[in-house]
């Protein structure tokens, strides 16, 4: 933290936290739905869809946020995004307690849940980018790309954090709510640190957050830190550039994010479901937790190995992270649908995370290499709402054929990376590597 020389660590922390709460308490939450859809007696479709109609807000919302961030009142949208946090987690935790214990229905319960599921989807977009610009807002342009990119990790930290604690907070009296509601009150406490430690301070540069993906993967990508002329990030132009997502340069690359991006979505979406049904935990939900969580947990720790490890180490360009990270993520697929015991899903979720791992960070380098630097922003919205769209319908898509027939969702994921892996190697193409 001390790369953030321009603004105090206490701060710092702050604004760390207010990214790591919101990942952290939809990993725990993601590791305890299997359990809640068993003790409710309800579709695991219904349950996956609250999380859909969550993303769908989410990416209708963030952009609108996005461009708030550069005017004023950074501090004041955190406070809506943590509150959006709060709320959501806190009422869809009260109303599943209630449902758990009887005194509503199954029906009632779902419906309830996904109306209060809406308000994360719908106002907790408005932190990350305010974070964002804030911290682009008061730090020079030596110290900018440490500080976003250290902040970027949060969301990877609170996706180890959220399915490693999620079954520990499961006590009476509520029991399976005990996530959901022990992260709103986690989220309370960043919300008053918030307002305690982190003054209204006039920015010393003009700048704007980016859009933030939905808090599901492992990482948030970092802003660029300077424009074509080296001004400080967000400098904001006089007109600012729209690109066709037809444009030649990056139309594959954001047709391999869109690909590569259901393709994780749907593992993701259905993997705590799996290890539910295949280690035949319908009537232990405390243990399906536990086991869903730590499936979970190995799946973030891979896929920030390759981020933060494997990447850097490598020296990967970005055609060759998406290409390679396709080929472990079809590994990994092929062996998570043939295993049958804890150690084999493991496994192979952890391989096929690791590749995920690989091929998210290369579909962004690509994207953001394939255009100039003025035209970064609009290529780093793009980019956000492919990541975020494939949060809307993939989950609930891959929890319904699971239901179905397990196969198939395996099935369509290995297609879509096999597609992926073929036709990616005519097609990804960067100006460096053509």
């Amino acid at each position: 933290m001390s790369a953030v020389q321009a603004i105090p660590n206490s701060r710092v922390v702050i604004l760390f936290l207010v990214m790591l709460v919101a990942a952290a308490g939809n990993t725990a939450m993601q590791s305890a739905l299997p359990a809640i859809a068993s003790e409710l007696d309800m579709p695991d479709v219904l349950v996956s869809l609250a999380f859909s109609w969550s993303a769908l807000l989410w990416v209708i919302t963030a952009p609108k946020w996005a461009r708030l961030s550069d005017r004023r009142g950074r501090k004041q949208l955190m406070s809506v995004g943590i509150i959006g946090f709060i709320s959501s987690m806190g009422l869809c935790g009260l109303v599943l307690w209630l449902g758990l214990a009887g005194l509503i229905g199954p029906v009632v319960t779902f419906i309830l849940f996904a109306i209060f599921r809406s308000l994360y989807g719908g106002f907790g977009s408005a932190a990350p980018p305010a974070v964002q610009a804030y911290v682009a807002a008061r730090t020079e342009r030596a110290e900018r790309t440490k500080a976003l990119s250290m902040l970027a990790s949060s969301f990877g930290v609170g996706t180890v954090i959220g399915p490693a604690t999620a079954h520990y907070l499961l006590f009476p009296p509520f029991g399976l709510a005990g996530p959901l509601i022990m992260f709103a009150i986690f989220g309370v406490a960043v919300l008053i640190a918030l307002h305690v430690l982190l003054p209204n301070d006039t920015p010393r540069f003009a700048a704007r957050g980016s859009v933030a993906a939905y808090p599901n993967s492992a990482s948030m990508n970092a802003l660029d830190t300077e424009d074509v002329d080296g001004e400080a990030l967000g400098s904001l132009p006089d007109e600012e550039v729209r690109l066709p997502w037809r444009d030649e340069r990056m139309a594959s690359w954001l047709i391999a994010g869109l690909i590569g991006g259901h393709a994780q979505a749907i593992i993701l979406g259905v993997v705590g479901f799996l290890v539910r049904d295949r280690l035949g935990l319908h009537d232990r939900p405390w243990e399906a937790v536990q086991a869903s969580g730590s499936v979970m947990l190995i799946g973030a720790m891979a896929t920030l190995l390759a981020q933060w490890g494997l990447i850097p180490i490598l020296s990967l360009a970005a055609r060759s992270s998406v290409l390679w990270g396709s080929i472990l993520a079809l590994i990994g697929t092929i062996l998570t649908g043939v295993s049958q015991d804890f150690y084999g899903i493991s496994t192979g979720f952890a391989i096929a995370s690791l590749g995920f791992g690989l091929f998210r960070p290369g579909f962004t380098a690509g994207a953001s290499l394939a255009v100039r630097r003025h035209e970064q922003g609009d290529v780093a919205g793009k980019i956000a709402s492919i990541n975020g769209a494939a949060y809307i319908f993939a989950p609930a898509v891959g929890v319904a054929l699971l239901s179905w027939w397990e196969p198939a969702t395996f099935i369509l994921i290995s297609a879509s990376l096999v597609f992926l892996i073929i036709w990616g190697r005519r097609a990804l193409i960067v100006p460096d590597e053509a």
